[in-house]
């Protein structure tokens, strides 16, 4: 059972309310998580407004593996239970690479240095080798694109904690810990 309430649309508060209209109408539906975060307009605003940014970033697929790889480090299945899903039905990723993107692997050799490089950065908490660095850049990245992939990170494991500390009611079917898998 959640540890916080999801407000229902007329507790919103106002500075809140454009950003989670905005997220209702794109996704059709207010999930749990939205509607629990925006009680704070100034942590909510801010995580949308990074979001927005980083959407425009490497490519939908490799956002959405590094998403799972992240959640699965951090043992977010709020977090697993919605990027499973986009992963699915908005990147298209076949079942085979939402898995492999939990275990931080991907089937793509690019894609596959980005959720590898992410996966160290959660677990080493950023204290990444050189050679980890040299693998992500002789893939193809630029520094502009690690940035972005710690970015990335960032946001994932600002969500993962969210909904770890509030245990939300899942708005997306479970999934199965990938470690069973």
């Amino acid at each position: 059972m959640a540890r916080i309430a999801a407000l229902k649309p007329e507790q919103v508060p106002a500075e809140s309310k454009p950003a989670l209209d905005a997220f209702t109408r794109n996704i059709g539906f207010t999930p749990n998580m939205m509607a629990a975060f925006a009680q704070s307009p100034i942590a909510f605003n801010s995580w949308a407004t990074l979001l927005g940014s980083l959407s425009k970033t490497l490519d939908v697929k490799t956002r959405d593996s590094i998403g799972l790889a992240v959640s699965e480090v951090n043992g977010c299945n709020y977090c697993l239970t919605v990027h499973s899903f986009t992963a699915e039905h908005m990147a298209k990723l076949p079942a085979e690479d939402i898995i492999l993107a939990r275990k931080g692997r991907a089937n793509d050799a690019k894609r596959d240095a980005a959720v590898q490089f992410a996966r160290k950065v959660i677990e080493t908490r950023g204290h990444v080798s050189d050679a980890d660095l040299k693998a992500v850049r002789d893939a193809g990245y630029t520094d502009a694109n690690i940035i972005e992939i710690v970015a990335l990170v960032a946001m994932y494991s600002l969500t993962n904690f969210f909904n770890n500390v509030f245990d939300h009611d899942k708005d997306f079917p479970a999934v199965t810990p990938a470690g069973s898998i």
